[in-house]
């Protein structure tokens, strides 16, 4: 378990990883969901009559407003969601979290505070406007008027010791989100501190040297705080406030021409800093780099459904499988990234990415009644335990899978994930800066906004649906009089035909940027029923061996894996869960090559769907086919093994198989291989080893037959070695279900001369197993060679085997490992 201060030294030592990276083309292709930009929405009418805070000159002006906090309240599904954040891990926090005493360094600036005050306040805050709850608004409100009370004559507030905690310097990261809550705080009450506690704040920033902000977290993640100089510029028109941003951009990291972090939080926050400052400088290339380092991330270790990417601390090159998680503050940042790049850009497929983690990731990132929540969520993952992995598995070797609170095991998601719904349901509706509304995301609501010329005419919509498990939204209209306004209605990246009917009958909306457009005079009790047809989709991911996903509408679906959930510890308030699985797992799915689609049949439940993210509130699930791979296993410390290429050779029983909504699903196979036979198929292999210590053998199959080491020290595969054995003999072996004719095998070794203690083998053989499952030397006269930098190929007599063994012979006082190891059939 990692002390809190543990975990600031080892994340502030991950921001140098890859720093500088130039940016690439994509790997891959972006997810389905993520699909390419579809342009800039265009206004319906002049767009200087907003009726919300906008962008002042020189500001470029956003093609979306937030309404202020509290104008949406949402009902239905997402209703329940914020109902178990109230009641659950967020919203009792400060019952628990010694991080949220009276006593903080945010209250008492003699004492110590950091991240998690901030994180949980915003998100809490947030919480209270959505809801109207009034215990929640009444603890905002006394935690605003304790951090405002610490102000200090130069600007500075909050605990003290962040003066000079950076080396030496001003620590500004936790700041950052305080600064989010603060906002809020003004645009819901109107409290007049906050605006003068903000301009001190940022006028203090304008003293640090510019070298400060290219040091800690603050340097990755600096586009937070260029929001909040926009937000206080348009309100005060302090033109120092631009300097500062220019400053800031300037010295901080380099999104424009590389990816100077492979942080999976520091990209999910930080690759939109790009597109934010050019909010200011009026270039496109900025919201072009923002575009490029997304494609970049997602292009090699987005492929997989669900929105995220392999991120389970750092992205590391080669560890892309699906089984790599996403962090649950990933989740949420990334979420709040794609809403504010929806209002900048005008562009639906921002929207479209954000509705993709909200309804396929997030909500597996927390226990059903969110009591707990964990570290990371991964779209193959089939046990959930508080065991660490300890073989390189995840880029972290602390517990991280079980759901508990985790105050002291990772306390940065627990305190961060609240801000994930009620962001969502406070942009759901948007103002546009023409006098209109725009409907960005979809649930059972109600809005109430100024919409219209002049001094505008407030209305309310009213919001019935039960998207996403259904294609149908109706919007009925609430207004005093008739009224004058466009109405922006956003099409999902993966609807075709989209069509909208007023009052009953079709009516004609312009479309634009991924919206369609309805500008007319409106009267009260106009119905808007829009209508967004949703078909199944069978996707497929290249860079993870040609699998597959099954998608219908916007929801991912996976396998229906029975759970047995196991209390290991905790209190009746606070349990702490492990999920492991009580059916098999291991399936390829069947499907039509012609029509693979064609092979799935969508069926409704009778689940009401009030909580549809559980395996018994879902009201959709899926029919398939498929068979089991008795080949794909899970590690020795069950983790699911990586997938390989498909179609999968298995001679398995057909059987059929229930998929659910991937968010319903906290057990999950969502990335499937596909069956196959003929020349085509490939026989998928089991991999084992006589001790591994910290690099497991699953790292051969993750770089399978398409390996290409650059030498035997290359950094960028993942490897299997028998470290801390030395001068040991010892194996790594493969299996298969079926008899497989081989009749040679490629090695490459690892070997870290100059920087380790792994040497190539002093000797070694290759072994296969015969019918009684003894293993025997292969015939011939095979030469084993122990070469560095390249393959060393082995051909021999060939054999029909379920199992092939590299037997080695470790140098004295060293151990050894491989890079990969091909076999030929």
């Amino acid at each position: 378990m990692a002390r809190p201060v543990e975990r600031r030294t080892f994340l502030a030592r991950s921001l140098a990883v890859a720093g500088g990276t130039a940016l690439a083309g994509a790997a891959g292709s972006l997810p389905a969901h993520a699909a390419a930009p579809r342009g800039r929405v265009q206004p319906a009418g002049p767009t200087d009559r907003p009726h919300y805070t906008a962008n002042r000159a020189p500001l470029q002006r956003e093609a979306f407003l937030r309404l202020p906090p509290g104008s949406t309240t949402a009902k239905g599904w997402l209703g329940t969601q914020l109902k178990l954040q109230l009641g659950g891990l967020n919203g009792r926090m400060s019952e628990i979290s010694d991080y949220l005493a009276a006593d903080s360094g945010w209250a008492v600036p003699a004492n110590t505070g950091w991240e998690e005050l901030p994180y949980w306040l915003r998100g809490f805050g947030d919480l209270g406007y959505v809801t109207g709850d009034g215990a929640t608004l009444e603890l905002t409100r006394t935690w605003m008027d304790r951090i405002l009370a610490t102000r200090q004559p130069d600007g500075f507030f909050g605990p003290t010791s962040l003066r000079t905690s950076l080396n030496g310097n001003a620590d500004y990261w936790p700041f950052m989100p305080v600064l989010d809550a603060m906002r809020t705080w003004h645009e819901f009450s109107g409290d007049g501190r906050v605006l003068d506690a903000l301009t001190g704040w940022l006028r203090f920033l304008t003293t640090l040297p510019p070298a400060q902000f290219g040091q800690g977290w603050g340097s990755t993640r600096v586009g937070d705080t260029i929001d909040t100089a926009y937000w206080l510029y348009n309100r005060t028109g302090d033109a120092f406030l631009l300097d500062l941003v220019r400053t800031l951009h300037a010295n901080s990291a380099d999104y424009v021409t590389s990816v100077p972090t492979w942080h999976n939080v520091n990209l999910a926050q930080g690759f939109r800093e790009p597109a934010q400052y050019g909010v200011l400088a009026g270039d496109p290339k900025f919201l072009a780099a923002t575009d490029r380092v997304y494609a970049t991330v997602m292009g090699t270790y987005g492929q997989f459904p669900g929105g995220g990417f392999a991120g389970d601390e750092n992205v590391r090159f080669g560890f892309h499988d699906p089984r790599q998680g996403f962090e649950t503050c990933g989740v949420v940042e990334f979420m709040h990234s794609h809403e504010l790049l929806t209002r900048i850009t005008g562009d639906a497929v921002w929207a479209d990415r954000c509705e993709e983690l909200a309804l396929n990731t997030l909500p597996a990132a927390f226990d059903p009644l969110q009591k707990g929540t964990h570290y990371v969520t991964s779209a193959n993952s089939v046990q959930l335990d508080n065991v660490p992995k300890s073989h390189g598995q995840f880029n972290n070797s602390f517990a991280m899978q079980a759901y508990m609170p985790g105050l002291t095991q990772y306390r940065c998601c627990p305190h961060n994930y609240g801000m994930g719904w009620p962001y969502y349901a406070e942009e759901m509706w948007l103002a546009s800066p023409d006098g209109g509304l725009c409907a960005s995301l979809y649930a059972e609501s109600e809005v109430r906004a100024t919409v219209g010329p002049g001094a505008g005419t407030q209305v309310r919509f009213t919001e019935h649906t039960d998207y996403p498990f259904d294609e149908t939204v109706t919007l009925v209209l609430d207004a005093p009089r008739p009224v004058d306004f466009p109405l922006y209605l956003r099409v999902p990246g993966w609807c075709e035909r989209p069509s909208v009917l007023l009052g009953g009958r079709p009516v004609e909306a312009r479309r634009s940027g991924g919206y369609l457009v309805l500008d007319r005079t409106w009267h009260p009790r106009d119905t808007v029923e829009l209508r967004l047809p949703m078909t199944t989709a069978v996707r497929s991911w290249g860079v993870n061996g040609e699998a597959v996903s099954v998608a219908h509408g916007p929801l991912e679906y996976s396998l229906q894996i029975e759970e047995e959930w196991t209390r290991f510890a905790g209190t009746d308030d606070w349990p702490e869960y492990e999920v492991r699985a009580g059916s098999p797992w291991n399936y390829a799915l069947e499907l039509d090559s012609r029509d693979p689609a064609g092979s799935l049949v969508l069926e409704r439940t009778r689940a009401r769907g009030d909580n549809p993210f559980t395996h018994e509130g879902t009201p959709v699930r899926m029919r398939a086919k498929g068979r089991r791979v008795a080949a794909w296993q899970t590690d020795d410390q069950d983790v699911v093994a990586p997938l390989q290429p498909s179609p999968a050779r298995t001679g398995e029983t057909l059987e059929a198989l229930t998929l659910i909504p991937s968010a319903a699903a906290r057990l999950r196979v969502t990335a499937f291989p596909t069956t196959g036979s003929g020349s085509k198929a490939v026989e998928w292999a089991a991999c084992t080893a006589s001790f591994s210590g910290v690099d497991s053998p699953q790292a051969l199959l993750m770089n399978g037959q398409s390996a290409q080491p650059t030498d035997s020290y290359d950094q960028s595969l993942p490897r299997f070695t028998w470290w801390g054995h030395t001068g040991t003999e010892e194996w790594v072996a493969y299996t298969y279900a079926e008899p497989s004719r081989v009749s040679a095998v490629s090695v490459y070794w690892y070997d870290d001369t100059g920087h380790g203690a792994c040497r190539v083998p002093a000797s070694w053989v290759l072994e296969y197993q015969d019918a009684s499952g003894a293993w025997q030397p292969v015939g011939g006269e095979p030469v084993y060679g122990t070469a560095a930098d390249t393959f060393n190929r082995v051909a021999f007599e060939p054999v029909t085997t379920k199992g092939l063994r590299v037997r080695v012979e470790l140098q004295a006082g060293v151990s050894g490992g491989l890079l990969a190891w091909r076999v030929e059939r």
